[in-house]
């Protein structure tokens, strides 16, 4: 357990928190939210015993193993796979000391120690650092290359596996999806889901707090306020609160009334395509969403230029890549584009596929290895990537940024254009030095919408961004008349911004018929083509092996064979319990829509509570519904793969 009591705590001149309380129990994920700068990080290192209340009580159970990231990766010439396994520091004490044993000849003590490590799961613990590794988007060959060879987003990946491989009974993790494409946030997703300990996550991503998170903690006013539930449940709750307040109905009215508008404007033009309706429904959605953020200091648009072309941008037989001394690697080959106005596409494929080097292709900031490139008279193009964060110039400011773009434009003009962004009063004229990386992003994005572009390019563009500026860049980005490629593992931003997905995947560019749940669908598929693959490469490796295996060797695989066996048992278990919990949420989902369905509960003025206590009731159901359906699917991928090692096991027995 987990209480904080009557605790102040100031940094600075900011006063983080002021006479807050929370109490968590054991078992519970929560995610804690909350504006930048509002105190999250400091939060943790309360925990973590690095800083001191200003006043009040932190308490913790005693015993409590703690894991948490690293904000230093140090021991860059270890091997990653072994920088992984460091982070079970007995499993290595124990290690060190069976060596010591062996060199000693002491047989008693080895043999304590083999108990010990057998205790610790050590004997599988090269095998379990693989997998968080490669489900974090590393390839077997990486395993065994040093964590030098790796840039800095990738060295983020391996200490996010290493923490996740520590012993804990309690996980902090601090934006852990930041550094993530698609895949690895869905993998890390599944994973998190099954951790059995107590989980602290600070995340700014909606979907991913709401398939992982039975808890919020809101962090506002200097205050700890907690939510049961997850984030779509705290935001439904906030927005019946802020409604209570005349000003903030007020405003949440005209928010509905915005939204209506685009979502009006979007149905006339949307196709039948699976993602095209998925975004219409998404949008409908948005008009709850958006009440419970009627307070935000961020709200903008994003116009589009005047002019346009028809086509706006043609590749024709492309081939994409990056040239080198002695030959061109090639990314893309074949890519023939042609992007018209007002499209709104998705890029899908695994890590590494070449999804940014098409969008840099597209801008024209890296040439094409071969093929054509042919823009439109009136291309105007808006391009988002995270390296623009550090082109900004460090000794300007947000205001000055803007006025070299258009010296003409008046001081007030730009004033209330940075408003919008978050930049009021002084803060415009802020040095961007002191900035932290997500008022750098919000810079970047005005700098972007302040030049009226007709094809936006966006590459990860909510990373740094919190909740409240990821809401406000969803709106602008729905609302936005020009054509939108996007790159984003925010899979709420995908669904409410781009009406058809493209999937960058075995060096092709290929329109995606689907929506983000058979994307899913889509990499499950694939990785189980992966690992039968795989499989059937090892069982001919055997076979091709001379048949000389001793009765010890024999024995070994009928005992692995047998602990495969009994570790079905459980994971049958969970995925029969999990499909009994669907079967019930989804007779009880039956129930309340049935009641939905009648008329006179939406005209009645009697039955409004009714009617509010239904639709709560139905929100929270089918939460519950998703949750059951993430749990049958994370053990019955378990189960498969075990199933076919165990199949393969008395395969080869045979």
């Amino acid at each position: 357990m987990i209480a904080l009591r009557q605790v102040a705590l100031q940094r600075g001149k900011q006063t983080l928190l002021d006479n807050a309380d929370l109490t968590l129990h054991d078992g519970i994920k929560a995610g804690i939210i909350g504006a930048n700068g509002a105190g999250k990080s400091s939060l943790f290192k309360l925990l973590l015993n690095e800083l001191g209340p200003d006043q009040g009580d932190v308490e913790m159970s005693g015993g409590q193993r703690i894991a948490h990231m690293a904000q230093e990766v140090e021991a860059l010439d270890r091997p990653i796979i072994e920088y992984v396994l460091d982070g079970d520091h007995a499993l290595r004490q124990a290690e060190a000391a069976l060596l010591a044993a062996q060199q000693a000849g002491e047989a008693h003590r080895e043999a304590e120690l083999h108990g010990l490590i057998e205790t610790l799961d050590g004997y599988r613990a090269e095998s379990r650092a693989a997998q968080l590794l490669v489900g974090l988007g590393f390839m077997q060959a990486d395993l065994t290359r040093p964590l030098s060879d790796f840039s800095g987003g990738w060295r983020m990946r391996v200490n996010l596996a290493r923490t996740l491989f520590m012993p804990s009974d309690l996980l902090l993790l601090d934006e852990p999806t930041n550094h993530l494409d698609l895949d690895a946030l869905l993998w890390l997703e599944q994973w998190l889901t099954r951790y059995p300990g107590m989980l602290l996550l600070i995340s700014h991503d909606r979907d991913f707090l709401d398939a992982v998170c039975d808890h919020i903690v809101h962090m506002h006013h200097q205050t700890l306020e907690l939510y049961r539930g997850n984030y779509s449940r705290f935001e439904r709750t906030r927005a019946e609160k802020l409604a209570l307040q005349q000003a903030e109905a007020a405003k949440q009215q005209a928010r509905r009334e915005e939204i209506e508008r685009f979502i009006t404007r979007f149905k006339a033009q949307a196709t039948k395509a699976k993602q095209a309706q998925s975004r219409v429904k998404m949008l409908e959605r948005m008009e709850d969403i958006a009440v419970a953020h009627v307070d935000s200091p961020f709200h903008f648009t994003l116009p589009a230029a005047d002019k346009t072309s028809h086509p706006l941008l043609v590749l024709d037989q492309a081939q994409l890549g990056y040239r080198g001394k002695e030959r061109d690697t090639v990314q893309l080959d074949k890519v023939n584009i042609t992007l018209l106005p007002g499209s709104r596409i998705g890029l899908l494929g695994p890590n590494g596929a070449g999804k940014s080097t098409l969008i840099k292709s597209l801008t024209g900031e890296l040439e094409l290895l071969n093929g054509k490139r042919i823009p439109g008279e009136h291309l105007a193009i808006g391009y988002f990537a995270q390296h623009q964060l550090e082109g900004l110039d460090v000794t300007s400011t947000p205001f000055v940024h803007v006025q070299r773009l258009s010296p003409r434009a008046s001081d007030q003009e730009i004033r209330n254009f940075l408003g919008g962004f978050g930049f009021k009063g002084d803060n415009a004229f802020g040095e961007v030095a002191t900035f932290s990386g997500g008022e750098k992003a919000r810079l970047a994005l005005a700098l972007v919408a302040w030049q009226k572009p007709n094809l936006l390019l966006l590459d990860e563009p909510t990373n740094h961004l919190d909740l409240e500026m990821r809401e406000a860049l969803t709106e602008a980005l729905a609302g936005f008349e020009g054509t939108v490629i996007l790159v984003s593992h925010d899979r709420h931003l995908l669904r409410a911004t781009v009406d058809e997905f493209w999937c960058v995947a075995d060096n092709r560019v290929e329109p995606f018929d689907g929506d983000l749940e058979d994307y899913r669908a889509w990499l499950k598929a694939r990785l189980e083509e992966s690992r039968r693959d795989s499989r059937s490469e090892k069982a001919e490796r055997q076979n091709q092996q001379p048949n000389g295996d001793s009765r010890e060797a024999r024995k070994a695989s009928r005992k692995a064979a047998a602990e495969l066996r009994e570790k079905l048992r459980p994971l049958k278990k969970e995925r029969d319990q999990a499909e009994k919990a669907m079967e019930k949420a989804q007779a009880a989902l039956e129930e309340v829509e049935a009641i939905l369905a009648d008329p006179e509960l939406y005209t009645d003025n009697s039955r409004k509570a009714q009617l509010t206590e239904v639709l709560a009731k139905q929100a929270d159901i089918k939460a519950g519904l998703d949750r059951a359906e993430q749990l049958w699917l994370a053990a019955e991928e378990s189960l498969e793969a075990m199933e076919a090692e165990l199949l393969a096991s008395e395969s080869a027995e045979i």
